[in-house]
């Protein structure tokens, strides 16, 4: 028996730690659980109430879904941290309506839905490596690159004038299908820089 307890090995559990964001905590960006959904703060703002206190009006959203909701917070309220994780893949091919993404360390490939990939569609291609968001280990959304070199397929030719009332630009078609503003000199076969948060055009690649 004493040989026994003096190979024993003792293990001390820790209760697990609950992580809570509080309203003060706010700010745009914030990752946040919402009645089991995890969430994005896309805009909040503080509201006196005068002797009714505070409270934080939000507008949230879904990381799963896109759908944005607009909710109120009593002011020092709190919120559950979600369980997110990111994983580094390479976006293959698509298919029957299908994105298919490869696990550059793990070589598995995984297929996303178009809802699922949102507006970023418009500068994914073949190749590129983007951040896939997994919560409780389920590929929810897709996030690449703030700044993407894309080939210009369709356009008008360098000179057209065009609207010039609306700013100095024309549209134009990117390899990807997304339909962006460009200015002017730019011609079918050019590569340029497009910012995808914005969808702005940056500059031409040379």
């Amino acid at each position: 028996m004493e040989k026994i307890l003096e190979n024993a090995k003792i293990v001390h559990f820790q209760p697990e730690v609950e992580i809570l964001i509080s309203t003060s905590d706010f700010k745009k960006g914030l990752k946040v659980e919402f009645k089991g959904e995890p969430c994005e703060i896309i805009d909040f703002q503080h509201v006196k109430m005068g002797r009714g206190g505070a409270i934080v009006r939000t507008k949230l959203r879904n990381l799963k879904t896109g759908a944005v909701l607009e909710e109120t917070f009593r002011s020092g309220e709190k919120l559950e941290k979600p369980g997110l994780e990111e994983k580094t893949m390479q976006y293959l091919y698509s298919q029957d309506g299908a994105y298919y993404f490869m696990d550059i360390e793990t070589y598995e490939q995984i297929p996303l839905m178009l809802s699922q990939l949102g507006e970023t569609k418009n500068f994914v291609k073949e190749n590129m490596t983007v951040k896939i968001l997994y919560h409780k280990d389920m590929p929810i959304s897709v996030e690449v690159p703030t700044f993407v070199e894309l080939v210009v397929v369709k356009t008008d030719p360098a000179g057209f004038k065009g609207d010039t009332a609306s700013g100095g630009g024309k549209p134009a078609t990117l390899e990807t299908g997304a339909v962006v503003k460009v200015p002017f000199h730019i011609n079918e076969g050019d590569t340029i820089k497009v910012d995808t948060r914005s969808s702005e055009y940056i500059e031409r690649v040379k």
